[in-house]
């Protein structure tokens, strides 16, 4: 069964509530939600799982992982991987590779690489789109929303979280009585929902604009002194989406929030490596 703790953090002079899905195993973060469907069930004629997205990606380590559990053959498309990476592996990417994953760069992005990996599903195929936006992660998730939701009511908290494809988000608002609050960490506001879209529209999360407009993926130095902020002050968050959900947060002046930590910690090791070699 998932379950994480929530623990209190105060964070420029502001308190919160963090709940600590960084600590489930044996998948890390929103990750263990989206894939405990599987994790939970046979599927005695899966053979294989193909899916897409960054080279360094947190749901491409998870499903490595899943994979290797259940034996099965990974094969994931990506649309570039630098030359410095594969001469040095590190990472998700490294250790998705030491689990077996079989990474093929594409010339494709966006809706054409979505569409040509759709394209390979068979009978023996399981197709997990990318950050695993699919309905089977509502499963997990659901579980999430069960753990806060009279804890948020009794303390009169709304959820914030930081989205890429907003899955997590998408389902917590589907499944919450409190409101759950979302800010872009890929592509924009439009975007993002046209992800709540494709898993079914309905009620969504409240989209609340960053700071600035930062691209996916681009290093700043005001995110990473935010996020040596946090990690002083008690917790350490992914610093891909993270710096950029907490930076929203301030900047919105957001109170009464319940901050879900979904994990990414093993992402930061090349994160730090890229930011050392930018800016020393």
């Amino acid at each position: 069964m998932l379950s994480s703790p929530i623990t209190p953090f105060i964070f420029k002079n502001n308190f919160y509530h963090v709940k600590r899905d960084d600590f489930l195993t044996p998948f890390e973060g929103n990750k263990a939600r989206k894939l405990y469907y599987f994790l939970k069930r046979n599927f005695p004629k899966i053979k294989k799982v193909i899916s897409f997205g960054s080279n360094q990606s947190n749901a491409m380590y998870a499903i490595s992982q899943l994979c290797k559990i259940k034996g099965w053959e990974f094969i994931y498309y990506t649309n570039h991987i630098p030359s410095f990476l594969k001469q040095n592996p590190h990472g998700n990417y490294l250790e998705a590779l030491k689990n077996g994953m079989k990474i093929i760069e594409i010339d494709l992005r966006g809706d054409d690489l979505r569409e040509f990996v759709l394209g390979l599903k068979d009978k023996n195929t399981l197709i997990i789109e990318e950050g695993g936006r699919i309905k089977e992660s509502e499963e997990g998730i659901k579980i999430l929303a069960n753990e806060i939701n009279e804890y948020c009511l009794k303390n009169s908290l709304k959820v914030f979280l930081p989205s890429g494809t907003g899955t997590t988000a998408y389902f917590l608002a589907k499944h919450l009585k409190v409101e759950v609050i979302t800010t872009p960490c890929v592509g924009d506001s439009k975007y993002l929902k046209k992800q709540f879209d494709m898993l079914g529209g309905g009620k969504t999360p409240t989209i609340i604009e960053p700071r600035k407009k930062y691209h996916y993926g681009k290093l700043y130095k005001n995110l990473y002194n935010l996020w040596c902020e946090l990690k002083i002050a008690g917790i350490e968050f992914d610093l891909l989406y993270d710096p950029i959900g907490w930076d929203s947060l301030l900047y919105h002046n957001l109170q009464n929030i319940l901050y879900i930590h979904q994990g990414g910690i093993r992402g930061n090791i090349s994160m730090l490596k890229r930011y050392k070699r930018k800016f020393g």
